[in-house]
């Protein structure tokens, strides 16, 4: 079982940043791949960006060049850059973990709201 805490979300104006934290109970070696997605009301849950064991990330298209994810091993954390933020990220953010059994876990979310 692995539990994952998001932090760091909060209310900033739209060209801001903010870095989302994801802690994990057990140690990240035991995780295969980490990442955020988000959820805007009245939409589906999306992938923001993804970051394997050896480091390897990928990102949403849209989002290539603003967000950064990355992981700190030794912290059990992974990380969400997010700079130049716009309106439209305005979402619940959550942190995902894919185990070495495939096992998939999810934060409770934390909310981005950025205003105009």
């Amino acid at each position: 079982q692995v539990q994952l805490v998001e932090s760091g979300g909060g209310l900033v104006q739209a060209g801001g940043s903010l870095r989302l934290s994801c802690a994990a109970s057990r140690t990240i070696w035991s995780i295969t791949a980490m990442g955020w997605y988000r959820q805007a009301p009245g939409t589906q849950r999306e992938l923001v960006a993804t970051i394997t064991r050896g480091g390897s990330t990928n990102y949403a298209d849209s989002l290539k060049g603003r967000f950064t994810i990355s992981r700190d091993n030794a912290k059990n954390t992974a990380y969400l850059q997010m700079n130049s933020l716009k309106p439209e990220d305005t979402a619940v953010y959550y942190c995902n973990a894919v185990s070495l059994n495939g096992m998939v876990y999810w934060g409770q979310g934390t909310q981005v709201t950025v205003s105009s």
